[in-house]
């Protein structure tokens, strides 16, 4: 394996000129730079695509790890310093949870926001590595028991989301099962789990509501990083009189324009991001969103400077920046000749399940991706796949508030439209159970099984469907095929235990008469 050799790796260097250089001699700084362009020491080229620019600030790690120099390289991640590379140069980063790995060492741009991580190519290496760094002890392999998929989050892609989503939905349901797919809107999720959010800004937009929670993070990361920033370098700043990009002055001297009070605001909106996305995913959930959501740009572009690329750019990459959780960034290929990339962040603290999860389904993730890549699918056959699932959601909503007669007729839309996704058939399973139509019900859940092996909520269903028409046998085989899938499932467990006694039950009384 080659790594970076005996010596430490070097936090200056002119060879990996973008790494983690705070200022030139005449004051230009990587300070924000998610880009990678540097004007004194050249660009790194991206051998992904050398017309791009290769994402910063630790562009020369990835490079070095893309262009295959060596199997894996370390960089620092404030507000995307690891994973933007990572995604511009197609190979794999790890931005650990916030503070499991010593900062001692490097040079700070944000106390509260860097952190030390790794590339690789290899997602072998990268948790071999990644555990070595993070010191972690033995424990056995678990599998996540909820994937869910940021909705809002991919609607922020500059690239069809066709290219990410179902890649991930397609990998999740080989090893895991369709049953642990969810959808999530984090807009609305951080709006009601993380108040401060709007005590910091009721001031600031002048009650304007239709300001994001995602784009509203991204701005209070901004704030903590260029006021951690200051704190750390602002004597060296006034002492020394650097000369200054406009850009950079303009950030730098931003902070100046913030209360004590907001100030402490942006810690809490901190604190409570943490505990938002530790109970959205608990122990065993990963939550799924796109890494940027700009394909990389041309080298010398005015694009990276726009409003939309930062606003886009910065929702993305301050979800785990501030709540301070793991993330890695996993390759999916190209399209249009540019690198695709998706992100899994776990809760913090969750580093060696989000690096296992990696392994076990990095592999299925190329071959699914590089299969939709290939993909002849007319763009009618892409658009009606969409469609069904929309129509789906809105069945699960007619479920929801009770209208079971009403779900089916959504389901049946949703099948009519895609007929092989397991997912449908099952829940209109589920309504046909409410409605006490079992014979309907354990033929969609027939279905679904033969669509996806895995299905946990099929099995359970059918079992259920099952018991009522009378098939006591064939339903303890389901809820006992539903306990090897889900060993924890305790609707399952206490189903088959209640049958197996009554079918004992029923056979002593046949005995006794």
């Amino acid at each position: 394996m080659q790594t970076w050799g005996t010596k430490p790796f070097p936090l200056y260097s002119s060879w990996f000129p973008t790494y983690w250089y705070m200022f030139t001699k005449d004051g230009d700084s990587c300070f924000r730079n998610i880009h990678g362009e540097n004007k004194h020491y050249s660009t790194p080229t991206n051998p992904a695509a050398p017309a791009r620019i290769p994402g910063g600030s630790s562009s020369g790690a990835a490079v070095a790890v893309a262009a295959d120099f060596v199997d894996f390289s370390l960089g620092i991640d404030a507000l995307g310093g690891i994973r933007v590379p990572a995604a511009f140069c197609g190979v794999i980063g790890f931005r650990p949870s916030y503070g499991v790995i010593s900062n001692t060492g490097i040079i700070p741009v944000s106390s509260s926001l860097d952190t030390v991580g790794l590339f690789a190519k290899d997602p072998s290496i990268l948790r071999r590595v990644g555990l070595v760094l993070l010191q972690l002890p033995f424990s056995v392999q678990r599998n996540p028991k909820q994937i869910l998929l940021a909705d809002d989050c991919f609607e922020l892609l500059k690239i069809p989301k066709d290219r990410i989503s179902p890649v991930v939905t397609n990998s999740a349901e080989k090893h895991f099962g369709r049953q642990v797919l969810k959808h999530e809107n984090l807009e609305k999720y951080f709006s009601s789990k993380v108040p401060s959010l709007k005590e910091l800004y009721s001031q600031k937009i002048n009650g304007d509501s239709k300001i994001s929670s995602l784009t509203l993070l991204a701005n209070v990361a901004q704030i903590l990083q260029r006021y951690e920033f200051k704190c750390t370098h602002g004597e060296w700043i006034n002492s020394e009189k650097p000369v200054l990009d406009s850009a950079i002055s303009a950030q730098i001297n931003e902070t100046l324009d913030m209360t004590d009070k907001e100030i402490e605001i942006c810690k809490s909106i901190r604190t409570e991001m943490r505990l938002a996305v530790n109970n959205l995913l608990k122990d065993d959930g990963i939550l799924v969103i796109p890494t940027t959501a700009y394909p990389p740009p041309k080298l010398g572009s005015k694009e990276i400077f726009s409003d939309d690329y930062q606003n886009r750019s910065f929702s993305l990459l301050s979800i785990a920046s501030i709540s301070g959780c793991c993330q890695v960034t996993l390759p999916l290929g190209y399209h249009d000749k540019c690198p695709v990339s998706v992100s899994f962040i776990a809760r913090h603290g969750g580093d060696r399940f989000l690096l296992d999860t990696v392994q076990t389904v990095y592999s299925s993730l190329q071959e699914h991706a590089d299969t939709i890549a290939k993909s002849k699918l007319s763009p009618n056959a892409v658009k009606q796949e969409h469609s069904a699932d929309a129509v789906k959601e809105k069945g699960n909503q007619a479920y929801k508030d009770k209208q079971w007669q009403k779900a089916i007729g959504f389901y049946t839309e949703a099948i009519k439209l895609s007929g092989n996704n397991a997912t449908y058939y099952s829940n209109r399973a589920a309504a046909y159970l409410e409605l006490g139509s079992f014979l309907q019900a354990e033929a969609d859940c027939t279905k679904a099984i033969s669509l996806d092996k895995k299905n946990v909520k099929a099995y359970l269903r059918r079992g259920t469907a099952r018991e009522m028409l009378g098939y006591y046998k064939e339903a303890i085989e389901d809820f006992s095929y539903a306990l090897v899938l889900e060993p924890t499932n305790k609707r399952a467990a206490l189903s088959a235990d209640r049958l197996r006694k009554d079918e004992d039950f029923h056979a002593s009384e046949m005995v006794a008469g």
